[in-house]
């Protein structure tokens, strides 16, 4: 290894055909240069980006094989598909990609990795390893390593110059919050799940090359920017966001009552909201793919209209149903601070305290949070809409924050407002907007 202990990781694959006879290559070097490791394979009849992850998915175990756990390392490919998947900024949206992808990320999270996008030209190696193993299948005969040396090979510098047309524009998360927009590094390459800006471009396919068409339809820009921001540690992955969404109002909200597990509907005011949201999250930049909703009444009346914008199936989950207010469900906060002072002051002081005949919000909080665990594990790399009531959304919000129970005193939450949380496999959550209600306006 280099004096500075890092590896560096070369992937490729290619197709002739789209789908066709499919290969990949990969090379492992120290930050010298010197080759450490390749690994290359004929897969059959494959397409493009399957060869150019398992490519990538080969080069990780490579490294892995060489004792290299936890070490830095540098991915480098000339798929701008895979490096914005990687990175946390293209969803993968193809069906057939989603295992490979969840299998590199979770190779990837045993390295501190930069992902880089190199252009075609400098990807040379891990091109010809990718077309040898071809060239051996087309012949009948299976791909042999050839002895590596310990001679360094040239590892040029990524000019700038050579990446595609930067395409990043600001997200309507960011420009609700005034988030900067993140600088990309000569050569594009970035760290720890941060994105690389620019399009995908068509490459046609031919005999000398593993070269090949990406397939725009595995993958797309996520709509909403999912990268870090000031100190946040970067993902090495794509995050599984949860799009909150308040029911609308019902006549309860309307008189400030408590409402629990009464079951009101919403008023024509909270179809409304709920149609204003759904035509919201029916567009750019979001790109919803799960809908999972409260049993209770007035949170399905809102799911089903998000269901109706986006063409998706609601689901349900008992555990995202408002606290149990017991004897209170229906009062005024006023009318309960009359009948029931001494409750009342035990409740706001002690989150182990319910209502007369209701539920604790220490209740509540275990079973939101099975519910987020739930969710999380079953839609991993999605957009999830997750139409639910005051105190499940500010759960959610508390436990992404780390904050004490006491912050559920300090969030308001407007009737039919979103907040987003997007979780990491390999890092915190993050809250990227709070009780955002610019489709009411």
């Amino acid at each position: 290894m280099g004096a500075t202990g890092g590896y560096v990781v070369e992937a490729d694959g290619g197709s002739r055909g789209n789908p066709g006879p499919a290969g990949y290559g990969a090379v492992v070097k120290d930050d010298a240069g010197r080759v450490l490791a390749e690994a290359a394979e004929s897969i059959g009849t494959a397409t493009n980006n399957v060869a150019e992850y398992r490519g990538l998915i080969a080069g990780l175990r490579a490294l892995l094989a060489l004792g290299a756990e936890g070490g830095r390392v540098e991915v480098r490919m000339d798929s701008k598909l895979v490096i914005e998947q990687m990175a946390g900024r293209w969803k993968v949206k193809h069906e057939g990609l989603r295992p490979l992808a969840l299998e590199a990320a979770g190779l990837a999270r045993r390295f501190r990795v930069t992902w880089t996008w190199i252009p075609r030209e400098r990807n040379s190696h891990a091109d010809r390893l990718a077309n040898e193993a071809m060239d051996a299948a087309a012949r009948g005969e299976t791909w042999q390593a050839s002895e590596i040396t310990s001679a360094p090979e040239a590892v040029p510098a990524v000019e700038p110059e050579a990446e595609p047309p930067n395409t990043d524009a600001p997200t309507l998360f960011d420009e609700a919050f005034g988030a900067p927009a993140p600088a990309v590094a000569d050569g594009r390459t970035v760290t720890s799940g941060a994105t690389v800006a620019g399009t995908a471009g068509g490459r046609a396919a031919d005999a000398g090359t593993a070269g090949r068409t990406e397939d725009t339809a595995a993958g797309t820009a996520t709509s909403h920017d999912r990268r870090g921001h000031g100190w946040m540690p970067r993902a090495t992955r794509v995050a599984t966001s949860l799009l909150l969404l308040r029911h609308g109002q019902t006549p309860l909200s309307v008189e400030k009552r408590f409402s629990g597990l009464g079951d009101p509907s919403l008023t024509a005011t909270g179809l409304a909201q709920a149609e204003a949201a759904a035509l919201r999250l029916s567009r750019q930049p979001y790109e919803v793919e799960v809908i999972v909703t409260s049993p209770l009444t007035r949170a399905r009346q809102t799911a089903e209209a998000v269901a109706a914008g986006t063409g998706l199936t609601v689901l349900v989950d008992d555990d995202l149903r408002e606290t149990d207010f017991g004897a209170w469900e229906g009062h005024t906060f006023a009318e309960i601070q009359q009948r029931w002072p001494r409750e009342l002051a035990a409740w706001l002081a002690d989150p182990d305290v319910a209502p007369p005949g209701g539920e604790s919000f220490a209740a509540t909080a275990r079973r939101v949070e099975q519910a987020r665990d739930r969710i999380v594990k079953a839609h991993e790399g999605r957009s999830v809409v997750v139409v639910s009531h005051v105190t499940p959304i500010k759960m959610l919000v508390r436990f992404a924050l780390g904050a004490p129970p006491e912050a559920l005193y300090r969030m308001h939450l407007d009737l039919a407002c979103l907040s987003m949380i997007d979780y990491y496999a390999d890092g915190p959550a993050v809250v990227r907007a709070l009780n955002d209600t610019a489709h009411l306006s």
